[in-house]
């Protein structure tokens, strides 16, 4: 596994950001694998529509990712970090803390994000 490797998992993960934010749905299609499965923080599981479809009634103001860790695996690649975000969820302000960990897989030669969790942060953490 190279560092290149790496680097192009976390700039792939940035670049979801990105999309999030500005509720790229063509970015975020590419992004995503088929399969695709997010765990919400309150346990709720959405498929790639789903997921790329909840921008109809979500909207990002602000998303920080931070405390950012890649580890790699082969094809596969687990990102953790920190995101703090406000949203807009079908017209009631939303301000969330929480841990992610995404697992990015290669597949046919380009990484897809295969996996998506949230888990509510540690008051203390």
């Amino acid at each position: 596994m190279t560092d290149t490797e790496k680097e192009t998992v976390l700039g792939l993960q940035r670049q979801f950001d990105e999309a999030e934010l500005a509720a790229d749905a063509d970015r975020l299609r590419e992004l995503l694998a088929e399969d695709f499965q997010s765990i919400g923080p309150k346990g709720y599981v959405l498929d790639k529509e789903q997921w790329i479809g909840r921008h109809v009634q979500f909207e990002y103001h602000a998303l920080d990712t931070s405390r950012i860790d890649v580890r790699m695996y082969g094809d596969a690649a687990i990102v953790r970090n920190v995101q703090s975000n406000k949203a807009t969820s079908h017209g009631r302000p939303v301000a969330l803390r929480v841990r992610v960990s995404q697992v990015w897989v290669k597949q046919e030669g380009s990484w897809r994000l295969a996996g998506i969790q949230f888990s509510p942060m540690a008051d203390d953490a």
